[in-house]
């Protein structure tokens, strides 16, 4: 059963960095480390939950997956850029 939730664990990482990606697409430039760090965090978030409440608790580890995915990729992101686009939201 484990096997299918870490498959669980990668996939919520993956779909939290590319709707990173997709939401955010300047603060987010390296589009393909996000999508290696996703997975990576997921599967990593899930797995340590998993170690800690046990099996049973499947609910709580994929939403401890997400939530790491989510704060690990999170830290990839680039402030935004100044210039043209700042000054236009300053001005709204």
């Amino acid at each position: 059963m484990l096997v299918w939730e870490a498959i669980a664990f990668a996939a919520l990482g993956l779909l939290a960095a590319s709707a990173a990606a997709r939401l955010f697409p300047l603060r987010f430039p390296f589009t393909a480390l996000l999508l290696a760090t996703g997975p990576a965090a997921g599967l990593l978030g899930g797995l340590v939950t998993y170690t800690v409440l046990g099996g049973g608790h499947a609910p709580y580890t994929l939403l401890a997956a997400f939530l790491t995915a989510v704060a690990l990729t999170s830290v990839l992101a680039r402030p935004p850029r100044k210039g043209r686009h700042a000054r236009m939201r300053s001005a709204a």
